[in-house]
């Protein structure tokens, strides 16, 4: 009995000496390893480290390639979606002149851009300039200049004199505290919808039309409250006739009666006309309805688009109720829809657009 536990003991022994040995031998392999892990990652990062900045130079050559090739590519299509704009840039034909080096006259002008103004911008009074010459270069009235700078008389203006130059005819206003696109217009004599439909104004909420305290909001025909006008003809404002009212060309009727409230622009494609009454929407002319109702998320909101078979369409948009479908005939007067204010609207109207041959047309061009 006392030799097989000395036996045991002995076998113990060995098993421990086998695990001590066992962990030495693995301790001893494993660090070398590291070691020649070490040393090789090494030899591997001062090789890149050699190698740095040689691909730079061709990346970036490589990737401004690419960059103006994409810009190739996509200019057609931003092109398409300036206001107004319907040009494709590579079909604009180059100038055959050639540009001298030097010219007759040191004298400096100010050359006026004709692409559309999206801010205020500065202007410096040349010799010869007056409010009413100035506010023509820049297709604005001239009370727009006077009121952007607070000028006492039309003579208040000299040469070098620099002015502020409104994008469109109007009033600029900074939201205050409790101001709206509502309180503005009003304060303005202006329309809500007509600072909404303004493209370059911005909203913190642009389904509700939320202001930020300290933004400039250009307000489109306003007026500066209390002031006796030096164009007082540009305020005149219209109502139109009946509605179903022919025209003097006999072509189209008037789509609906009310208020005049916001004119074609080149922002603004169509003639608003307000009335808060809702009254039915009419046919301008006899034709094949192609889209009727809201099936997108347009700013129209519900509306209805008539194709006259003669190279016209109109359109009647932000309607609460629409009476015809797709592919329905109508005959000019047959009412289509009741106003209303459905999509980006800020009030009861109907916005009436007239197209021939995919070009936009003033309406009251058609309809006066």
């Amino acid at each position: 009995m006392e030799e097989n536990y000395k036996e045991l003991i002995d076998f113990v022994k060995e098993i421990k000496l086998f695990f001590v040995e066992f962990k030495n031998y693995l301790i001893k392999n494993l660090h070398l390893s590291f070691l020649r892990f070490e040393e090789g990652k090494g030899v591997f990062v001062t090789a890149l480290y050699k190698q740095r900045g040689k691909m730079a130079r061709r990346f970036i050559h490589t990737g401004m390639a690419g960059l103006a090739a994409v810009g190739m590519i996509i200019a057609p299509v931003i092109a398409q979606e300036f206001p107004g704009r319907n040009i494709d840039p590579w079909e604009i034909a180059s100038t055959a002149s050639v540009l001298s080096a030097s010219t007759e006259s040191q004298d400096t002008t100010t050359q006026i851009s004709d692409k559309m103004r999206d801010k205020i911008i500065e202007y410096q009074v040349q010799a010869g300039d007056t409010v009413s010459s100035i506010a023509e270069k820049f297709n604005i009235s001239s009370d727009t200049i006077r009121w952007q700078n607070d000028l006492k008389s039309k003579d208040a203006i000299k040469e070098g004199q620099v002015l502020q130059i409104l994008p469109v005819t109007g009033i600029s206003h900074k939201v205050q505290k409790g101001d709206t696109v509502y309180s503005i217009a009003k304060r303005y004599d202006s329309s809500a919808q007509a600072i909404v439909d303004f493209p370059y104004n911005t909203f913190s909420n642009d389904e509700t039309f939320e202001l930020a305290i300290g933004q400039t909001v250009v307000v489109p025909d306003g007026v500066k409250p209390a002031d006796v006008l030096w164009a007082p003809l540009a305020r005149v404002k219209q109502i139109t006739p009946n509605a179903g009212t022919v025209t003097a060309t006999g072509q189209f009727v008037w789509p609906a009666g009310g208020t005049i409230t916001q004119r074609f622009a080149w922002y603004h494609k169509g003639l608003d006309i307000a009335n808060n009454a809702a009254p039915a929407i009419l046919a301008a002319d006899s034709g094949t309805v192609v889209l009727a109702g809201w099936p997108d998320a347009s700013g129209y909101g519900n509306r209805v688009i008539i194709d006259h078979g003669n190279g016209y369409r109109t359109l009647y948009g932000h309607m609460s109720q629409v009476y015809v479908v797709a592919g329905q005939t109508v005959v000019r007067g047959n009412a289509i829809g009741k106003m209303g204010s459905t999509g980006r609207s800020t009030g009861i109207h109907l916005h009436f657009e007239v197209i021939q041959n995919g070009v936009y047309l003033n309406p009251l061009n058609v309809l006066r």
